[in-house]
């Protein structure tokens, strides 16, 4: 009966509730520094579809929420 009382999350909502969770647990800073590493080590499937540039994006977005 709970589940019909909740309403649905989109992947946007979702998305953004984990980064925000993740960010209490470990801290903007920690968003930083998978950025920088990302962009070095693993993720080669990421890394050719969307560039290093991403990482380096994602890395400098990490404090600012």
């Amino acid at each position: 009966m709970e589940e019909e009382n909740r309403a649905k999350m989109s992947r946007a909502e979702a998305g953004r509730k984990g980064g925000l969770t993740t960010k209490q647990r470990h801290g903007g800073e920690f968003f930083g520094r998978i950025g920088r590493l990302g962009g070095k080590k693993g993720g080669e499937a990421t890394k050719k579809r969307y560039g290093v540039e991403f990482y380096q994006r994602i890395g400098r977005k990490g404090g600012s929420r």
